[in-house]
């Protein structure tokens, strides 16, 4: 396995969480990167909700200082029963 990143850190990295419209899922969202990462909760969250208003996408961009933050983040997110996918 290639330890070498094909980013260069630090670095601002957007990270998309999806799930079903729940009340809870934007804030769920935040708290789970929140232990992991800094973020603007208003200039750096985007929220989008789905054309049949079934599901919902929270991206979050934060600076990510190195591989295992991003990874970090990614397990937490994935391991939330609110979230279908990590993009």
């Amino acid at each position: 396995m290639n330890d070498e990143s094909l980013l260069e850190y630090p670095t601002e990295f957007p990270i998309k969480a999806l799930g079903r419209k729940h009340p809870d899922f934007r804030k769920c969202v935040l708290e789970v990167i929140a232990v992991h990462a800094q973020f603007d909760s208003k200039a750096d969250v985007r929220e989008q909700t789905s054309s049949n208003g079934n599901f919902i996408s929270v991206t979050v961009t934060f600076t990510a200082e190195n591989q295992e933050q991003v990874d970090a983040v990614y397990r937490s997110l994935h391991g939330h029963e609110l979230v279908l996918m990590v993009f």
